[in-house]
């Protein structure tokens, strides 16, 4: 651990709750934090200064769409741009600056760039996180170095390449020019799960991974009960239904209802705010997460860390990474429905093997996740260039 003097800190950008997390950490920790971004997307998580995405509904959108095929101008990227530089003295004399994402903001690359270039030139050190889909993590996937992936849909012609523009735009020369300059601008790259670190690895400004922050000051464990119908909540995110694998999870719920009805309660959502989610979540007992990766997201450690028994992406390279027996603390869920509803149907007849997973899944959070040890990671690799971050094996 390296000592450090009370830092001021910019995160810039939010997936799923990880700086709100990461920010908590630094600041029990004595540093200064100011967390800037959209509260991503309809998810809407609390920062501190809040960007509005414009024209994004009903006629104002396809105004917008128009001028953009017309002539290739995106108004609503431009106007986030324009709102994030009136901060410009919020935004300045930090100790580091963090990017969740070379693409922080989700707009369109060369407004991104003026971005991440200014807070270059104002503020001593930049980092960037591996954390959702950016150039080099699509580009492993394209390039089928995945034994599966996110374009797994695709390669499968579930989806169209139009339906799944919103990944594909990573592979254009924009984003490519973008990621070229954001490399020679920060000081390294920090991966936030093993999905992201394999793609990573071996790049020159790679520092390693550091795993997701949990704040569980805030998420009470609620142990299972053997003598409880078990509760399954499956919630989607229409946006992503085919990239998370929704659709395996749906397909095997149909088969558990057949070989097993009145045996469990079922809650499917769509798209919830994030205090909605947590609410619904709160209930459950077992959670359908997400297929095609390789190491939980941030909703599943949420989840994990209230005692539910997860079905999500927990591959052999994640347990080789912690050291974590076969079906033990989170179980695997293998693009394959009848394989899915039989782990379901497994956890259904056997009310015991729920409870100590339940168990198992707290502690692993509390000894891989803490927020305020997740921290003192990201301080240490942030002053050093080294910490304590990890590398998944070769």
């Amino acid at each position: 651990m390296v000592s450090h003097k009370d830092m001021k800190i910019l995160l810039v950008g939010e997936y799923s709750r990880l700086h709100n997390s990461l920010k908590e950490g630094l600041m029990a920790l004595g540093h200064q934090v100011i967390l800037m971004g959209d509260g991503d997307y309809f998810k809407n998580y609390p920062v501190d200064i809040k960007l509005n995405r414009p024209f994004q509904k009903g006629l104002p959108k396809r105004l917008k769409n128009l001028i953009f095929r017309l002539s290739g101008f995106d108004v609503s990227s431009w106007l986030m741009l324009r709102s994030a530089m009136r901060h410009k003295k919020a935004l300045q004399g930090h100790d580091i600056v963090q990017l969740i994402n070379e693409s922080p903001l989700g707009i369109m690359p060369k407004h991104e760039l003026k971005l991440v270039q200014w807070l270059a030139a104002h503020n001593d050190k930049l980092f960037v996180m591996a954390c959702g889909t950016d150039y080099i993590s699509v580009k492993f996937a394209m390039d089928q170095n995945f034994r599966y992936s996110i374009l797994e849909p695709l390669f499968k012609g579930k989806v169209s390449q139009k339906q799944y523009a919103a990944i594909l735009k990573y592979l254009s020369p924009g984003h490519l020019a973008l990621h070229k300059s954001v490399s020679e601008l920060c000081h390294g790259y920090i991966a936030s799960d093993l999905d992201y670190a394999l793609p990573y690895r071996g790049l020159s400004k790679y520092l390693g991974l550091i795993p997701n922050p949990i704040n569980m000051e805030h998420i009470k464990f609620i142990p299972q009960k053997k003598d409880k119908k078990p509760l399954i909540f499956h919630g989607v995110n229409t946006k992503n239904y085919y990239k998370k694998g929704s659709d395996y999870f749906d397909q095997a719920l149909e088969i558990v209802t057949k070989e097993r009805p009145n045996s469990c309660e079922i809650m499917r959502t769509q798209d919830l705010p994030y205090h909605e989610y947590r609410a619904k979540l709160t209930r459950s007992d077992i959670v359908l997460d997400q297929v095609l990766g390789y190491d939980q997201g941030y909703n599943a450690l949420e989840a994990m860390a209230q005692g539910k028994v997860l079905l999500t992406c927990a591959e052999k390279e994640w347990r080789e990474h912690y050291h974590i027996p076969e079906h033990c603390v989170a179980l695997n869920a293998l693009p394959d429905a009848q394989k899915i509803a039989n782990l379901i149907i497994e956890l259904i007849d056997h009310p015991a093997q729920r409870v100590v997973l339940g168990e198992q899944a707290r502690q692993f959070i509390e000894e891989h996740h803490d927020y305020k040890k997740v921290s003192q990671k990201y301080l240490d690799l942030w002053s050093t260039g080294r910490g304590s971050a990890s590398s998944p094996r070769p």
